[in-house]
């Protein structure tokens, strides 16, 4: 087939694509072409063609010529913030144009004012099947002069066949909490790569390969934004059915939203800090304030990292050697990410499984071995790659995408290591060393023994990043965002991090060391003396018992509740066995499950919550119609009940659990959630009955209802009448009795249980509880929060379901309270005005040993 000539849809001066002011263009993400500055005010086509697509911002256009070739036509920068306004569209999808036919019109003089730029990319976005052979640039140009030629690879049409051109596409409007971040762009790729298809994400003027997780990232899709889906190939179909049921399941990351209104302008994008920070003089009291990563207490040594430059040369010693160098390198540093996974803790695979991706990413490779093509190296081609995606991801105002930056610095630096022979970055550390950067990579953090590292503070970073997760998972007390200053901190100076107070102190005075030396010993003291006495009853001072459970979601949560000393399981979360799966479990597996775990608990009370998802907790199998607001939508027993064939099977399963031999039944216990009448429950007995009957099953089941709403707070003497027993989730009464979303990051420090109107409701449970004599038990975060154990207590709460590493200390703290005392305490509690004043009281009511 014959080159294609394409000619220049606007009057102006053709330049370069290195000279857009924009990475995705100048790195050639989205493909190669050429930029003009244009002087006219309407876009023409450059060929026959036929057009894909029109952005609904109208500021950009996409045609596909008649030998496959697709041409992407974006006017200005950033011009997708003025949300259509100085456009005009000539054309619509689908339509057939010729050379020179108009497709967009456009304000010259408004865009001028408000783009950040008016060069214009024409891009040829599937370079897999074409190269260009020649092109104009640097002049001036008029519309229907020669821009540039482009030949089909090997010679032949890209179009093999109808079936291979054909491109099909669906829009899929994203319902994941955090939009398509690191691990989400990875699991797409992974999809991808299954089929024979071409397929891509296209947002907006914006597309790139799902086989390219970094591509897909550099996208910035976000929570609601609506995206298509497009494919081409034998499998087409398959392929975008595949892609899509992947992104509307949410991924166990988000539940279905609706799709954003049509006009809506989108913010312009704020950049992210990416240079290095500049060291800052330290505060006169040296304390510099952070953000907390990891919590926790340390006192140590300031150890200064600083990651030494590494050296490439520009030129490269030949194609086949560079390109055999870098696929070595790459395979080298696979190798030991693999190896690293293998012998990892969850956070740690799922960190590393988000590296390979990116080691594997196809347009990573490609963009280092088009640079070897032109002479370079492989070290300078594959920084070159890399550095491109992490300009564009600083820059699109998306912190979240910002923080994965470091993942990808983090590639680039141990394929660089490989390439030249150089062992990585090794520091002996002393015992206690508080580690100072500017920023800290993951590979460097697992590097270090944790056995001698007390903690880590960084001038840059935020609270999100992969590696804030490996240190929580670690059990590093860690500080991100301390600025400059951090970076001023000598050298073995003593350093006090408490990262719960969002403190570092730099060379504390002797009576600021002795108190933290004294707080550090108590806590460790504590933590040792509960662990002792774990199996021990929590009877209060005054004869008291207090259960003291543990949440479980597995055979092996339930063998760590028992190390701990838990007395039972005051909640079974069984959305490990819903999601991140194409079908429901059948009723066989979860008796299975369900035996396994009761098994584990030897006996002990299991309290089984029914299936709990919908809001940020989505399965792919249940297609939850788009909400304008998830949070308050289709979520625990309300899904129950929309698909009561579920219920049934998971009450079945839950009634075929048998007791340890010589034990009448009685051991599982069933508890519904997000309950928010009194209807609801008499639905799920209902439920409940029905399966009793059809098993033969006589005996009482005690069935129960989470508090989590406001609504079933103040109605618990109307739920406490039929319900056998009530447990508090105080995680989502918080959010819904605050008005505050607890994904939210940056409401996340505002966000308090011990909220003196989280508490009014505990109240109000408990005293609705007591008229009926049932028992109330906490199973949300407060229960592992120590600091609340004696006003729960006071309020009349008899039951604690904790994370199996607090429950000794739960327990330690409740042997060391009299009930008259909590009770005085939670009265005083119910009348502050913050929870801070209530924190502060319970520190007061702690240290007089009330």
């Amino acid at each position: 087939m014959s080159n294609l000539v394409l000619r220049s849809p606007l009057q102006g001066w053709v330049a370069p694509l290195d000279e857009t002011p924009d990475a995705v263009f100048s790195e050639r993400m989205l493909g190669d072409g050429l930029a003009i500055d244009p002087l006219g005010s309407t876009l023409h086509a450059p060929c026959d063609a036929v057009v894909v697509t029109v952005h609904r911002a109208r500021h950009a256009v996409t045609l596909r010529a008649a030998n496959g070739a697709e041409i992407l036509m974006h006017v200005g920068l950033e011009t997708v913030a003025l949300g259509g306004e100085g456009f005009s569209v000539f054309v619509r999808e689908g339509q057939a144009v010729k050379a020179g036919d108009k497709l967009l019109g456009f304000d010259l003089d408004l865009l001028a004012q408000r783009a950040k730029s008016l060069i214009t990319p024409v891009v040829i976005t599937n370079l897999d099947a074409f190269s260009i052979v020649r092109r104009d640039q640097d002049r001036a140009i008029s519309v229907g002069d020669f821009l540039m030629e482009l030949s089909p690879l090997g010679g032949a049409s890209a179009v093999a066949s109808p079936t291979s051109t054909t491109e099909i596409s669906r829009q899929v409007t994203v319902p994941l909490a955090h939009g398509i971040h690191a691990r989400p762009a990875a699991k797409i790729a992974e999809t991808a790569k299954g089929f024979d298809a071409e397929i891509g994400l296209v947002a907006g003027a914006r597309r790139a390969s799902a086989r390219s997780p970094v591509g897909v990232m550099s996208l910035a899709i976000r929570h609601g934004d609506a995206i298509d889906v497009v494919a081409s190939g034998v499998d087409a179909e398959a392929a975008l059915q595949a892609i899509v049921g992947l992104i509307e399941g949410g991924m166990g990351e988000g539940a279905p939203v609706a799709a954003p209104m049509a006009g809506k302008a989108s913010a312009p994008a704020a950049v992210i800090e990416s240079a290095p920070v500049t060291p800052t003089e330290l505060p006169r009291d040296g304390v510099l304030k952070g953000v907390l990563a990891a919590p926790g207490l340390a006192i140590g040594k300031a150890v200064r990292l600083a990651s030494s430059d590494i050296a490439v040369r520009e030129a490269g010693e030949g194609v086949a050697h560079e390109e055999a160098a870098l696929t070595a390198a790459i395979a080298k540093v696979r190798a030991k990410i693999e190896t690293n996974a293998a012998k990892g803790d969850k956070a740690r695979k799922a960190i590393l499984g988000a590296h390979l991706a990116f080691l594997d990413d196809p347009e990573l490779a490609a963009g280092a071995r088009r640079l070897i093509g032109e002479g370079k190296s492989a070290g300078f081609g594959w920084r070159s790659a890399v550095g491109g995606y992490v300009e564009a991801l600083r820059g699109l105002g998306d912190r979240r995408l910002a923080e994965r930056v470091d993942d990808l610095i983090d590639l680039e630096r141990q394929v660089l290591r490989a390439l030249s022979g150089e062992e990585d970055d090794t520091t002996v550390l002393p015992p206690g060393a508080i580690l100072l950067a500017d920023e800290l990579l993951p590979s460097q953090l697992m590097g270090v023994d944790p056995g001698v590292v007390a903690g880590f503070a960084t001038a840059r970073g935020g609270p999100t990043s992969h590696v804030a997760i490996l240190a929580a998972a670690m059990g590093i007390p860690a500080l991100v965002a301390l600025g400059g200053g951090v970076l001023s901190v000598e050298d073995g100076a003593a350093l006090i991090l408490d990262a719960d107070s969002g403190t570092l102190r730099v060379a504390p005075d002797a009576p600021a060391l002795e108190a933290a030396q004294t707080a550090l010993a108590q806590r460790q003291s504590r933590k040792a003396a509960a662990k002792a006495a774990a199996h021990e009853p929590a009877i209060t001072r005054d004869g008291t018992r207090i259960e003291v459970f543990a949440n479980t979601g597995s055979v092996k949560d339930a063998a760590a509740a028992i190390e701990n000393g838990a007395e039972g399981s005051g909640l079974l979360r069984t959305e490990f066995l819903f999601l991140d799966r194409e079908t429901p479990p059948d009723e066989d597996e979860q008796a299975r499950q369900y035996q396994a775990i009761a098994d584990a608990l030897q006996g002990r009370p299991l309290i089984i919550r029914t299936l709990d998802v919908g809001g940020d907790k989505a399965a792919p199998y249940l297609p939850i119609p788009a909400e304008e607001n998830p949070a308050l939508g289709l979520r625990g027993v309300r899904v129950s009940l929309w698909r009561p064939h579920l219920l049934k099977t998971q009450l079945r399963a839950i009634l075929r659990v048998k007791p340890p031999q010589g034990q009448k039944r009685g051991q599982c216990k069933i508890m519904v959630p997000m309950v928010a009448s009194l209807d609801e429950l008499r639905a799920v007995r209902a439920v409940l009955e029905e399966a009793k009957r059809e098993l033969g099953v006589t005996d009482a089941v005690a069935l129960g209802v989470m508090i989590e709403t406001p609504a079933a707070a103040v109605t618990a003497d109307l739920i406490a009448a039929e319900a056998d027993f009530l447990s508090i989730g105080t995680n989502d009464l918080t959010q819904y009795v605050l008005a505050m979303d607890r994904g939210n990051p940056e409401l996340a420090a505002r966000i308090d249980a011990l909220h003196p109107a989280v508490l009014r409701m505990i109240d109000l449970t408990c005293r609705g509880a007591e008229k009926h004599g049932r028992w109330v038990g906490v199973c949300g975060g407060l229960a592992s929060d120590v600091a609340a154990t004696a006003i729960l207590l006071g309020l009349g709460v008899t039951e604690l379901s904790t994370t199996a590493s607090i429950a000794p200390e739960v327990k330690a703290q409740v042997r060391s309270l009299s009930l008259d005392a909590c009770r005085a305490l939670a009265q005083q509690a119910l009348q502050q005005t913050s929870p801070e004043a209530v924190r502060a009281l319970a520190q007061a009511f702690t240290k007089t040993g009330a």
